[in-house]
Order: structure tokens, then sequence, then C-alpha cells
């Protein structure tokens, strides 16, 4: 004999119970049904109760509309010459039930007993009218009032079972019976005095195990509207997969933690006899689903080779902390403490109690936080007056995640891997919890993170052999900008297949428009230029606030950008374990207080914050002097030529062209910032070398640069039009410059040098030896001159500008993030 319980949504409509009768007439063996109410039922029930109880009249309104909905399943159900009957029947319930909601209306008043009485009616409904329909399809069975059957106590809503008495009476009512099919109503029950009681909300599964290990039934089905327990909520998680199979002791686990496909009181019944327990989808029958049974070395095998079972969570709780240096030593607190609570009846979920003894935190529903205070503080009043111990705090807004697997026990390093994939995100534990079993670690943490937590577990621990989520913010979407999501499109499977990296852009801004998507979407990568221009009024700091009220896992922000404003939010994001990719060099040239503080947040919050382009473009110049530096080497001298533009001028001017359509030339072709008198005038080359100079680990600022600059100064007065029309009134004095180089069988190179300390940057003139002579096009190179590396340096040379090779080394650093 096997049981199947089927759920609310299951017994939703009428099209439903079909499927669950078709289900119920492939068994080959005799069976017992357990049915839930009607989905949504049992939540009508208690409201009309509650309107009854507040004296308001629109309680009726509310038993008419259950009235109709049962009234039309039947309909639907029953074939018309078969209806008259299952018609009176709910009737005459409503008529009932009607009067007892019109008693609570005039005493207004509601007790535990009167709900559960009304509340039962939702169960006996539905098992009557699937009843009725089981036998219109000549199925027959026997219907059986489960309260005369299970036995409790008076502990109304959620009434403890008498086992001894309700094993009797199941088996004589089951065992007596001719019949191979016995139908019942889940979730109610009745104490000695045959009061109606129930066994607390989700108890319908809870009734199908009592059955089940009263008959001992070879297995037990519960049948629902998922395909078995999943790893973690599918709402949530878009990659949540099936758990094929887990023991008893783990499903109650994440029962127990908020897994809502099984009511956590059902595992005790069916684990003390062995009987195994199946999960099911009402909706595919033919799935496999999750098998609950005792776990075995056949049994963990046939399991899988995963370690974490599944995530779960509880929410709306608050964290209650006992503490005070009275504690200390001192024998009997926790157990007054625990009593406090006990006596107003406020369950505790989690408990944690520092090595010291100096507190004790325990985590309940936030609903009880209130009560319970009052009732600790009352129990601690003499300790707390005279200063022993503080008065009981509270936090709230908080939820308990917890991670479930039976074979954590025998793998070290869980608990390793999960607060470095909590940390690396920003997600920060208010208290943690793991029993001797191992089986379980929970951890407190803000309601506002939950979500974000469990992807973030899933992914560190079920999508390893999968992907790992990216999430991209990018400001800046010009020519570098829509280079950069050129690339991310044109890579996006590569990256999947190769490295396991899904990169989804899920913001992007320009200076007029700002784009973001929801639900776990991404940017559309193909329409993202019209999107964006249908999107929403730019401001940086409602952009920097959705970043981080999205709360991302593996959120990086990316600024394509020359702008300063831009640059003072890096801090704001890292704080919030944001990694930052920057293009934008002001943050790390700036002052050098502002550059340290950005680097060690980043390192405080678990985020990186990555510049690679703000020198060499693409080139691995940064990556190289960090690797050389990481490694011991000690840098003494940098030589390099970091001006992609102004060797693309130099190398293309020779005085047939005016020097100024040579540089309009570079700034057509995407070499030039947007200011070419920033490349001209040497302030982005020293930038670049201050910012070297900071790597290598000298505490160095811009003013300390020297800069031999070679524009006028007429120059740099005006916009950026009058500057290219003073370099056209200006053309002998370029013309003179390159004519002394020539002579001298030189070229003209901006040559940035980092020594002892100091740093200069300015035009040179080069000879044919120089390791810069042979320097074309846009090309870049730089000289370590290290203590490994004292005579011949060590050379990055390679393309220094231009929007592909940027865009390709920021792409670069987005990956260094994902790894």
């Amino acid at each position: 004999m096997k049981v199947l319980k089927f759920g609310g949504s299951s017994v939703a409509k009428a099209a439903n119970i079909q499927k669950v009768v078709n289900i119920v007439k492939r068994g080959n063996e005799p069976q017992i049904v357990v049915v839930s109410a009607l989905g949504g039922v049992t939540d009508m029930l208690i409201k009309a109760g509650m309107l009854a109880e507040n004296g308001d009249e629109l309680y009726k309104e509310v038993l008419h509309e259950l009235e109709i909905k049962h009234l039309d399943a039947a309909r639907e159900l029953l074939p018309v010459t078969n209806q008259s009957g299952c018609l009176s029947m709910v009737k005459q319930y409503f008529n009932e039930l009607e009067d007892i909601c019109e008693g609570v209306y005039r005493l207004q008043e509601l007790s535990l007993r009167t709900k559960d009485r009304i509340v039962s009616f939702g169960e006996l409904l539905s098992s009557k009218i699937i009843s009725a329909y089981m036998l219109s399809q000549h199925v027959a069975h026997q219907w059986i009032d489960s309260r005369k059957v299970i036995k409790t106590n008076s502990n109304f809503s959620f009434a403890g079972v008498d086992f001894s008495e309700t094993n009797k009476l199941i088996s004589d009512a089951i065992f007596s019976s001719k019949e191979n099919l016995f139908l019942a109503p889940g979730f109610i029950a009745s104490d000695v005095n045959n009061h109606t009681t129930t066994l607390g909300r989700g108890g319908s599964d809870y009734t199908a195990a009592i059955f089940a290990a009263a008959v001992n039934a070879s297995s037990l089905e519960i049948w629902t509207d998922v395909t078995g327990m999943m790893t973690a909520d599918p709402r949530w998680v878009a990659n949540a997969k099936t758990i094929d199979s887990t023991s008893y002791q783990a499903a109650m686990e994440l029962s127990h933690f908020g897994a809502k496909v099984i009511y956590p009181p059902t595992i005790q019944p069916v684990m003390q006899q062995n009987i195994p327990t199946y999960i099911k989808n009402t909706f595919a029958p033919d799935e496999k689903g999750t098998l609950i049974q005792e776990l075995n070395s056949a049994s963990s095998a046939a399991a899988g080779t995963e370690i974490i079972t599944g995530i779960s969570s509880i929410n709306s709780l608050a964290l209650l902390s006992l503490e005070g240096s009275g504690m200390v030593g001192i024998p009997g607190f926790s157990k007054r403490l625990f009593e406090a609570l006990a006596n107003e009846k406020v369950n505790v979920i989690l408990i944690t109690q520092s090595s010291s003894e100096h507190s004790i935190c325990v985590a309940v529903n936030a609903a009880d936080a209130s009560k319970a205070k009052e009732a600790v503080d009352k129990t601690f009043e003499p300790e707390i007056s005279n200063g022993k111990v503080e008065p009981l705090k509270i936090e709230r807004e908080l939820s308990i995640i917890a991670l479930v697997g039976d074979k954590m026990k025998s793998h070290p390093g869980i608990s390793g891997r999960m607060f470095g994939a909590l940390g690396r995100n920003g997600i920060n534990v208010r208290a943690i919890a793991q029993g001797s079993s191992e089986r379980n670690i929970s951890t407190v943490i803000a309601a506002a993170d939950v979500k974000k937590a469990v992807n973030v577990l899933h992914e560190a621990f079920f999508e390893s052999t999968t992907y790992k989520q990216l999430n991209i913010f990018i400001v800046g979407v010009g020519n570098v900008g829509s280079k950069l999501i050129a690339q991310l499109k044109q890579q996006q499977e590569f990256l999947l297949e190769h490295s396991n990296i899904q990169a989804r852009i899920t913001g992007i801004a320009n200076s007029r428009k700002m784009l973001f998507v929801d639900n776990g979407n991404a940017i559309n990568l193909n329409t993202w230029q019209q999107d964006l221009e249908k999107g929403d009024q730019m401001s940086l700091d409602k952009f920097v606030e959705t970043v981080i009220d999205k709360n991302l896992r593996n959120a990086v922000f990316v600024d394509v950008t020359a702008n300063g404003e831009v640059a003072k939010v890096y801090k704001q994001l890292l704080e919030k374990s944001i990694s930052v990719v920057a293009c934008n060099k002001i943050a790390a040239s700036s002052a050098y207080d502002n550059y340290k503080s950005l680097k060690f947040t980043a390192n405080e919050f678990n985020a990186l914050y990555l510049f690679e382009t703000n020198v060499g473009a693409g080139l691995p110049v940064i990556s190289t002097l960090n690797d050389l530096r990481k490694s011991g080497d000690v840098v003494n001298k940098i030589q390099a030529v970091l001006s992609g533009t102004l060797n693309f001028v130099f190398n293309h001017y020779n005085g047939s062209v005016p020097f100024a359509e040579v540089v309009r030339q570079a700034q057509k072709e995407g070499y030039t910032e947007p200011d070419p008198r920033l490349d001209l005038g040497g302030t982005d080359v020293m930038r670049k070398i201050l910012i070297l100079a900071r790597e290598a680990g000298e505490q160095m600022e811009m003013e300390d640069i020297t800069n031999n600059g070679f524009l006028p100064a007429s120059c740099f007065e005006g916009s950026v039009d009058d500057f290219y029309a003073e370099m056209l009134r200006q053309e002998p004095h370029f013309r003179a410059l390159y004519d002394v180089a020539h002579s001298r069988n030189s070229k003209l190179k901006f040559v940035a040098q980092y020594e002892g300390g100091k740093a200069s940057v300015g035009l040179q003139h080069i000879p044919a030896d120089s390791d810069f002579y042979h320097l074309y096009g846009k090309d870049n190179i730089v000289l370590f001159y290290t203590q490994r590396y004292p005579v011949q340096p060590l050379v990055v040379k390679g393309a220094g500008a231009g929007a592909d090779v940027t865009a390709s080394g920021v792409f670069a650093d987005i990956i260094r993030v994902a790894r």
C-alpha cells in the first residue's frame, strides 16, 4: 500500500483534479489519497474569520465567493445527473460555515479552536467534491474523515498527534475495509473531545505521512506543482536543479529552512518507518522527482556527487542578543533566556554563543521580537539594573540562509567556500551556526541580501561546471564603450563555452541617457543604442544608486569616460563590494591619498579596482609591473613612450602637411582624448607615469612630475577649435622642432621617465640605436629596469591607442573580475 498526497495547486481547479484522478488510476496497489483544500481556499477562510471577528460584514462576501468557487468546481467535474447530491453537500457545508462565522461576528471573538473549525471546511469540501468526481468516473473508494482517525492534543492550530491512538484507529479503518482505495482530507484531526484541530499550515503533507507510518506503506508520494525538491528557490535562481535523491535528515533541514515543497514535520513519521518518500509533479507525472530515503552506501552513490544538497532560507527574522560581563562563568543564563522565550511561545530558529560566554544570540520570527524583548528584559531585570547584563538588543530585517548537504562532514573547506563567496559579493554575515552533524551551515544576513546570497552560493556550489554570471554596468558608450559592447557581444558564446562566464550587460549610460533591465534579464546587444535613446535621463547619482540597489552578484562597474565626476563614485561602489574597471585615468592619478584609499577600499570590501588601460591601452603594462613586485623584484627605473597619440603624430609629421592636420587625423582615427591638448600638452603622459610610479611603490603627486612641454602657451587658450587654429599659426614652431631632430638623424619622441623617486616627461631626440627609435604608428613601449633586469630591461611594446585596442584592455580587466 502506498500513500499519495495532492497539494492545493494540484487541486486548485477542475482541470487539475482530473489530472489527480488520472494519476490515482495508474496505481497498481492499494492506495490512500490525501488532498488539500482547493488552491487559495484556506487563506480565504482565515480572511472570512478575521473579518467576522472585526465586525465587518464583508465576511459574507468572502464566504459567497468561496461557495461559488466550490459549486463551479462540482458542476465542471460532474455530469448533470450526478450533480445534485454534491451541490447539496456544498450548500449544507456553507450554511454551517456561515452560522459559525455569524457567531464570531456577534461575539467579535475568534478563538484558535473556532479558527480550526472554520479552516477545516477547506479540506472537507475538496475531498468530498473529489470523492463525488471519482464515483462519477467509476473509481471505487472509501472516503475517510481524518478527524475520526487522527487524534491530537488540544493545541489548536498546531496540534500534537497522539501516535499510539492514531496508528490503531488508522489501521482498524484501513485494514477492516474491503476497498483498495481510500480518500481522506489532509490538515485536519480532532482531540479527545472530538473538537476539530489542525496540524499547522502545510499539514496535509503531515497527514499523509501519518497515514503512511500507520499502515507501514511501501512509499509516500507528495504531489505538488514542481518536479521535486530544488537546489534553490527557482523563483530566485534561474539554474536551480531538481535534487534526485537525498536523506531524510537533509530533507528535514531544507524544509525547516524554508523549502516550501514539503512541510517540516512530515519527515519524522516516514523516517522512523524508513518509508521512501517521493516529491513529484502533478503536471509532469512521468518526471522522476526527488526521492527521500535513508542513505546507505548504495543510495548515497545514487544521490550523485554534489557535496551540497540544497540552499534554503527563512525570511522576516530578528536577531536577539543578550550580552553582559556578568554572564561570564555564571551557569544558568542560557536556561533563563530560553525559559523566558518558551513561556511566551517564541520559537527559536537559530542559536549561537560566543566562546567567551559574553553574549548569546538567537534568531526568532520578527513578529515575536517585541514580546521576546519584554519577557527577557523582565527575567533579567536584576542583572540589567546593576549593569551586569545589557537590555536585550534586537536587530530586524534579517534572514537566515542555510547550506545543507549530507556529504559536508567528509569534505573540509565548505564553510570557507561559503563565506568566501558571500564576502566577495559584499554580503555581511551577522551570525553563524553549524550543528555537530555538519549537515547544515546557517548564517544570518540582511534580508535585502538574501536573493543575492542564494544566487552567489548556488553559483559557487552547483554551477562550477556551468558558468559564473557577471553583471556589467557601463558608463560611457562612445567610441571605446561601443567597441567594448561589440566585443562582449561577439565573445559571449566563447566566454560561456571556454571560460564558463556569462557576461551580462545589465546597465549602460552616456552623458544624456541611462538604461537598466530588470528581472534577471540582460540588455539586448542588438538594439542597445535605440533602447538607450528611449531610456531615462542620465543622473550619475541615480545610476550608482540603481547599481547598488539591484544588489546583483559578481557586479562590475565599468567607467569608459574621461569624466572626473564619474571617478568620484568609485569608492561608494567599492564599499558595496562592486568591482570597478576604469579606463578613466583621473582616479588613479588623483591625489595620492585618494589613490591609496581606493586601493585599500577595494581590498577591504573584497572587490577589485582595475585600471590596466590607464597605461598602454590594451598592453599588459600595469599587470606586468604588479607581477614583478609581487614576485619580490624592485623597480629602479622606468622609461617609456606612453602616448599613442604623440607617437602617431610624430611618426607622421615631416613638414609636408601642417602639424595641426596630423593631430586632426589622429583624433579622427580615435587615438586622442576628446580634448587633444591633454595628449599634446603632456598631461595624459604625466598621469600615466604617475600611475606607474605609484604602482612601483612611490608616493608621488602630479606636481612632482617635471613636464618639458613643446606646445606654445597660446595653444592652451580657448576651445578645441581655437586650439587647432592656433596650431596652424604656430606651424613654423613645429617645423623647427622636426628640422632640428632630422638634422641630427634622430626622431622626435615624447618620453616619460621615472628614477630615484623623480619623474619627468618631455620631447626628446631619439637616435637610431635607441629602443624607442623603431616605434611606429601608435605603438607604446615601456622599459622596466629592476634588480632582476638591471642592464637589459624588461620590455612591453605594442599598440597603445585606438578604440578597439583600449576596449580589449577593458574587456580583459572585466574577465579578471570574473576570475
